[in-house]
């Protein structure tokens, strides 16, 4: 009998029809007694009650939300409104592809991309909502954190070498990047036309230290970024407040982040109650 784990004859085993005469008593035995394990058995039986880890862990990170939430002690963040109605491509476009072009109404995002780097995708989109919370917090153009490592706990994210192969790719599309924003309404006497071409960063000095066991040397906050003018003030004119900790558990999901932080910026703006 295997070992390892409890075993049961499998049941189908028994429908199993021997169709070759030179086959050996013993393989019929076997095929005849064919054993499977116990996990196996769970697994196909009541496999719509059973959960991995990650999904344990995907339902306590909701339940804090919860929790949280009813005791009004959550843990703000805060979005750039161009793309919160508008968001960055969720998939990785093509390297032949670098400009990307998003319509919402009466917005209109296009974002052009570095010919090195290209377009910011995906979790890029975690960087905007890091750059514009610091800078809320702040309330400086001229944004200090401690270590690139900072906005991988933000986010819960692991702590690598490839995440911070990653993040610092991530950095270099949204340096790269050239975003056009602008809105075009229609008053009762004339059309209104708003147009804003900006970078998300003049500036940034980002650096990590590999070595966990070892304090950070240098000064008090080793990493600076410098917003753009343009960005800068949007964030400030209309910074979208979001939850940190939902933003955790949707942050491997561009497409359902997107849509979440969309709907906190709708509850945000509303002053009534209205249909969605």
């Amino acid at each position: 009998m295997p070992t390892g784990g409890l075993y049961f004859p499998c049941l189908d085993s028994w429908e199993l029809e021997v169709t070759d005469s030179s086959r050996s008593a013993g393989a019929f035995y076997r095929d005849r007694h064919q054993l499977e394990s116990a996990k196996s058995i769970i697994e196909g039986t009541f496999g719509e009650f059973l959960a991995s880890k990650r999904q344990v862990r995907h339902v306590e990170a909701i339940e804090l939300v919860r929790k949280r939430r009813d005791k009004a002690q959550q843990l703000l963040g805060f979005a750039a409104r161009p793309f919160v109605l508008c968001g960055l491509p969720v998939r990785r476009p093509a390297s032949s592809t670098l400009v990307y072009e998003r319509r919402n109404g009466s917005f209109t995002l296009q974002i052009t991309g570095h010919p090195q780097f290209g377009l910011p995708y995906g979790q890029d989109r975690l960087v905007p909502i890091f750059l514009a919370t610091l800078a809320v917090r702040q309330q400086s153009q001229v944004i200090r954190f401690k270590s690139a490592a900072q906005m991988l706990d933000t986010f819960g994210m692991a702590k690598g070498g490839k995440e911070y192969r990653r993040l610092v790719a991530a950095f270099e599309r949204i340096f790269g990047a050239t975003i056009f924003f602008g809105t075009d309404t229609t008053g009762p006497r004339a059309r209104v036309v708003q147009r804003s071409r900006f970078h998300f960063l003049r500036e940034a000095n980002i650096w990590y230290n590999r070595d966990r066991t070892q304090s950070v040397p240098g000064e008090e906050f080793g990493n600076t970024v410098v917003l753009s003018d343009e960005f800068f003030a949007e964030v400030m004119a209309h910074p979208i407040p979001v939850d940190i900790e939902v933003v955790k558990i949707f942050g491997s999901a561009p497409g359902a982040l997107d849509l979440f932080v969309w709907l906190a910026y709708r509850c945000h703006q509303s002053s009534k109650n209205v249909e969605i």
